[in-house]
C-alpha cells in the first residue's frame, strides 16, 4: 500500500516563508499527479497545488505568485515552497498522490487512487 509522508511544518511569522516535503513509498512504478491540499480549523480541506508527471501544474488562486509546487519523479517526492506567508495560510497541509502505478508482482501492476499523508501544521503568527 502506498504511504505518504509529508515534513516541513512549522511557526513562521508572517511573511516569512516555509518548505514542506512529501515522500511517497510502496513499490511505486509511478506517479501521476501530486498535490498539496489544506483544511483551516473550521473549514473544508481544499486544494493549495497540484502538478502532474509531466510538470502541468495547478494552483489556488490564493496562494499563485507566493506558492511554488515542484516534484522529483525519480525519487516520488514533491515539495512546495511557500513563501510571504499570511495569517490564513495556517491550516493542516496534506500530501495527495492520486493514480499511482505499483507493482504487485513482476510485470503486474494495479493502481490506487486518492492516497493521503497524515497532515503537517504550518501556522503563519507573530
Amino acid at each position: 500500500q502506498v504511504q505518504l509522508v509529508e515534513s516541513g511544518g512549522d511557526l513562521v511569522q508572517p511573511g516569512g516563508s516555509l518548505s514542506l516535503s512529501c515522500a511517497a513509498s510502496g513499490n511505486i512504478f509511478s506517479i501521476k499527479t501530486m498535490g498539496w491540499f489544506r483544511q483551516a480549523p473550521g473549514k473544508q480541506r481544499e486544494l493549495v497545488a497540484q502538478i502532474t508527471s509531466d510538470g502541468r501544474t495547478t494552483y489556488a488562486d490564493s496562494v499563485k505568485g507566493r506558492f511554488t509546487i515542484s516534484r522529483d519523479n525519480a525519487k516520488y517526492t514533491v515539495h512546495l515552497q511557500m513563501s510571504s506567508l499570511k495569517p490564513e495560510d495556517t491550516a493542516v497541509y496534506y500530501c495527495n498522490a492520486d493514480e499511482v502505478a505499483v507493482t504487485i508482482a513482476w510485470g503486474i501492476r494495479a493502481y490506487e487512487y486518492d492516497r493521503w499523508g497524515q497532515g503537517t501544521q504550518v501556522t503563519v503568527s507573530s
